[in-house]
This record gives structure tokens, sequence and C-alpha cells, in this order.
């Protein structure tokens, strides 16, 4: 009863018939195995009982009874839903205490507690399944764990995951004087004989390109052409587009504030006409009703604010359906070379791009000069 109840919940509020099969074949191995267990209803909703489910129905099938147990919890009828996340893991107190340190003393965000716990969590196993003491800790040992904990990983994210590792071993060693030796200055990355690819940008005929082979037949590509302007017209990274909250848009004064920036800078920058026009259209024709105060929301329900990575992939889905192969922050680097040929200072150019230092700039510009250059006299790059 409580599985057709949430079904036609379901379909109430607008869920597309593929999902509603799709839950409704997931609820009824649930209800299957629910019904073969001694488990009492309090005790169904639970993580431990999640966790034997998973095993017999597989991950896929957890996204139907998270739904569920939340359709139940706002029904009254169990006393909490399932949680989203796993429960937290508890660390040795010398992880804890490194933790308390960062938050304390480096007054570090709740996602970089959260991405160095990470690596924490991963590295306090490792030495426990090894027989390893960290007093004892040795440089090949570490190496060894890196070795092991990066290899599904990109390069950016192994970098980033070797940070965090490395501040942890100079706590020990500078903060506690547990290790003999600061072993965070022996951690090095792979060394890459390759240089990073240049930033790339779309020439006159491929923005026409892109332009044309828009279309506004339905609400997503109305949503799609909005964020593409914001991007081309204004260089907004994804991450910004997904961030605008209706309060941040002055359609009298045509301004928009850009309030979270990756260097934490926020300003106002002007909006030209087309992309008013766009964000407009798209408020008026496609936007959902919601409370949510950000612009871009998911279009199926439930609606909720577009994460930085589908932003992106919607605008790359754009570019491939024009026959580009591009990517969304290729609009950012044409922003940046429009900037450039009007003649636009450094400094200006900086503030535009919402660059934290002017060497990041001119490292940028003079990597697009020489692709520039050699894009129109051929010369080596």
């Amino acid at each position: 009863m409580a599985i057709n109840d949430y079904l036609h919940w379901m379909k109430s509020v607008g869920y597309a018939r593929k999902t509603l099969q799709s839950h409704k074949r997931k609820l009824n191995q649930f209800l299957y195995f629910s019904k073969n267990t001694t488990a009492s209803w309090e005790k169904i909703f639970t993580s431990v009982f999640l966790e034997d489910f998973k095993k017999f129905a597989g991950q896929s099938a957890l996204t139907a009874i998270n739904g569920l147990s939340r359709y139940l919890f706002g029904q009254g009828k169990i006393p909490q839903p399932l949680p989203n996340r796993p429960p937290p893991i508890d660390l040795p107190k010398i992880y804890e205490d490194y933790l308390a340190y960062q938050q304390t003393y480096r007054q570090a965000t709740a996602r970089l507690i959260s991405s160095i716990k990470r690596v924490l969590v991963a590295f306090n196993q490792y030495l426990l399944s090894h027989k390893i003491d960290l007093a004892s800790l040795k440089i090949q040992q570490v190496d060894a764990f890196l070795t092991e904990f990066l290899a599904p990983f990109a390069a950016a994210s192994c970098r980033i995951y070797r940070g965090r590792l490395r501040g942890f071993l100079t706590y020990l060693y500078h903060e506690r004087h547990i290790i003999k030796r600061d072993l965070a200055p022996l951690v090095l990355s792979r060394r890459e004989y390759a240089q990073a690819k240049p930033p790339n940008f779309l020439r006159p005929q491929q923005i026409r390109k892109l332009f044309a082979g828009l279309t506004i037949g339905s609400a997503s590509d109305i949503q799609t052409y909005a964020m593409v302007q914001l991007a081309y017209t204004m260089g907004l990274r994804p991450k910004e587009i997904s961030r605008i909250r209706l309060d941040d848009i002055s359609f009298s004064t045509q301004l928009l504030k850009v309030t979270e920036r990756k260097a934490t800078n926020p300003i106002e920058l002007p909006m030209p006409e087309h992309t008013v026009k766009a964000i407009a259209a798209y408020l008026i024709k496609a936007r959902p009703q919601s409370e949510h105060r950000h612009v871009f929301l998911t279009i199926m329900p439930p609606f909720r604010p577009m994460s930085p990575n589908v932003v992106g992939r919607h605008i790359t889905k754009a570019m491939k359906n024009a026959n580009l192969s591009s990517t969304a922050y290729w609009l950012r680097h044409t922003y940046a070379q429009n900037l450039l040929e009007a003649g636009c200072s450094i400094f200006e150019i900086k503030e535009m791009l919402g660059h934290d230092k002017i060497e990041s700039t001119k490292l940028y510009l003079h990597v697009h000069i020489k692709l520039m250059r050699k894009v129109l006299f051929d010369e080596e790059f």
C-alpha cells in the first residue's frame, strides 16, 4: 500500500514514465526482499537493512528506496528517513586532532575537512592492514600507500590528495613530534614530461556555427541557450553560472552580481542585451516553479539547483550538436580572447575573469597570444 501511494505521488508531481517504471520494479524487489526477512517495519528503513538489500539487488536500487523512505517520513509513517550518506567513520585520536587543528588554526571549510578525511581514512586503513605504526613510518610506506590509493584518480585529483597527506605528515613532525623526520617534502608528484594543454578558444566562424545550432523548442533548449550566453558574453565558469540566484540579477540596470567566484572576489558585471533577453525568456517560459532561489534548476522533478557539472554538460552537449570538439571552458577562453583583441588592460581582464593574482592573468594571456600568433601567422607554439 505504501509503495502504491508513493508511486501515485511521483506521478502527481510529474516524474517521467521511465523513472516511474524503474522505481516500481526496484520497489517490488524491495517488497519481496522485506517479506522474506524477519525484520520489523522500524528495522526495514535502516542503514544495516539497506546494506543487506544492496547485496541482493545492487547499488542502483538504492535511489528508489531512499525516495520511498523520504516520502514515508514526510507522511509520518517512519521515524526518520534513510541517511543520504553513510555514517561518519571514527578515526584514531591523532587523526581527529589534526582535523580539529585544521578547523581551528587553518579555518578549513567543511568541504576541505571532508576531502582531508577521505585521505586520512584510507591512510589509516592502509597502515592498520599492513601493521605499520605511525611513529615508525617511512617514506617508502607512504609511497606504497599513494600508489595504491591514487590508482583510480585523474592527475588533478592525485595532486590534491597528495597535498592533503603532506599536510598531515607536516603536522605529525612539527606539531606533534610523532615521526622522526618531516616526510612531507619527500611526497612528490609523478614527473610529467608533456606541457599542460593551452587554453582553447572558438574562432568567429565556430561561434556562428554554435549559435546557429542552438534551438528554443523545449524548456531544456531555452535553458541551455541562456547558459551558453552567460558563458560566452560574460566568461562565467560553469560553477559561477550554477550559483546565480534570482536576487543577483537586475533587469532594469542590466547588471549581474557574481557573488561566489573561484577567488572569492565578488563583482557586478554588465549584461549584454542578448544575455538579458535569454535569461528573461528562460525565467518566463522554461524555469520550473520552485521555492529555490537559484536561477538554473533541473528540468525534471524533484526540481533542485543545477550542479556545476550539469551546467558544463549542457553547454558541451550544445557544442557537440554543432559538431564542435570543444568544452564549456572554451567559451570562457573565447571571452578572454575577445577582451584581449578589444584592447583591455591586463588588470581589467584579471577583474573580469576573476583571477586572484595578476600573474595568473599574465600567464593566461601569454598563452593566448602565442596561440593567436600560431593561428594567424602559423608560428610554432
